[in-house]
């Protein structure tokens, strides 16, 4: 049988996940996809650190990796910077992004549950403009109370900032509606690309080309002791999206009954928010605003595992993590001698997907609600 239950605070109806023993094909399918995310994911890293001005053969990445790790297993790269490059250039754009595609997926799985819409991401709350403007402050106005990681501390600092006031704006009577959320952060949205504007005009010619760089997004220049920040907060907020995936099953049968089967509703939501912020937030703060991943992936692998948070939640770590590692490949590789801008590529793929999700979201649901 198949429920059906209203989004929280009138958003439409949209089928709903009943609490129900998954039947043995689901199982399968899930299992399948699983094992072929992460068999996927590890040749295409691989594949990726062999890729680049200097290609190295898939056999000997992987002998170099072994290598690494204390196992004396296959080749050694045979150009004689080949290990150095692989180890203190690749591996860590590689591992930097799985970190970030795999954080940006599960803050968009998490942001659609809260709000019931699966055209909601992350941005929905503020945390990429915020983290934006105070990367654009740290800037144009040449801060360095943290050195080299100046701007990465403002940026995730903004984030998080920026969420909570748009979460303090956006509570009335002790309790937080989902529409007053989205239409305060389409507010601060709107403010923050206004202070990003003119933070644009008072820096010169270089501080507005960091700027736009920065906003593009990219994995250049990642290093290990970047990989060593984010990567602790990622886990932090995957472990805490996990612990919350029941509750998030439950949310979806309608706040009513969510709170009849012992959910507090009002304290998740703000968990989530937090969690949200934070996965967002570690992303951008050294790679830049990379779009459309948190809106693209977990819808795309809700339509084969279905709407449980305990499989959508893994699965889309690891879808997350291989469209970047895929599309920051191609950001190095498809022009000769250049680094194309991530954001760039992962927003040509993913606006016409959103248009298609569009359409299909209003044909499905007769109309918008």
């Amino acid at each position: 049988m198949t429920a059906t239950a209203s989004a929280p605070d009138g958003l439409g109806t949209r089928p709903a996940p009943a609490p129900v023993a998954v039947g043995p094909g689901r199982r399968t399918r899930t299992v399948t996809l699983l094992v072929a995310l992460v068999a996927g994911l590890v040749v295409a890293s691989f594949a990726a650190a062999g890729s680049g001005q200097l290609p190295i053969p898939f056999d000997q990445v992987l002998g170099s990796f072994l290598h690494g790790i204390g196992i004396d297993l296959g080749p050694m790269p045979t150009h004689p910077r080949g290990d150095d490059t692989l180890w203190q250039v690749r591996f860590p754009r590689v591992a930097m992004g799985i970190v970030v595609g795999g954080a940006l997926a599960v803050a968009g799985a998490l942001m659609q549950g809260v709000f019931g819409n699966p055209l909601a991401e992350p941005s929905v709350v503020g945390v990429s403009s915020g983290a934006a403007v105070a990367a654009a402050t740290a800037i144009v106005f040449s801060l360095t109370f943290a050195g080299d990681w100046t701007v990465a501390a403002c940026a995730f600092l903004g984030g998080l900032v920026t969420t909570l006031v748009v979460y303090a704006l956006s509570r009335s009577d002790g309790r937080t509606e989902v529409v007053t959320l989205v239409l305060t952060g389409i507010a601060v949205n709107a403010v923050a690309a206004a202070l990003l504007a003119m933070l644009m005009f008072l820096g010169d010619t270089q501080a507005r080309e960091q700027i736009v760089f920065w906003q593009l997004g990219s994995l250049n220049g990642s290093r290990w002791q970047y990989v060593a920040v984010v990567a602790p907060l990622a886990a932090v907020g995957v472990v805490a999206a996990m612990a919350c995936a029941r509750s998030l099953d439950l949310l979806a049968l309608g706040e009513r009954s969510a709170r009849h089967l012992g959910v507090h509703v009002e304290r998740l939501r703000v968990l989530l928010i937090v969690v949200v912020a934070l996965l967002t937030a570690a992303a951008v703060s050294f790679c830049g605003i990379v779009a459309f991943v948190g809106l693209v992936v977990p819808h795309l692998v809700r339509m084969v595992t279905g709407p449980g948070h305990r499989t959508l939640i893994p699965a889309s770590l690891l879808a997350g993590a291989l469209v970047l590692v895929v599309a920051d490949t191609g950001a190095r590789t498809l022009v000769a001698y250049a680094d194309l801008p991530l954001g760039m590529l992962t927003s040509l793929v993913g606006g016409p997907f959103f248009f298609w999700l569009l359409r299909r979201t209003r044909r499905t649901s007769g109309g918008w609600a």
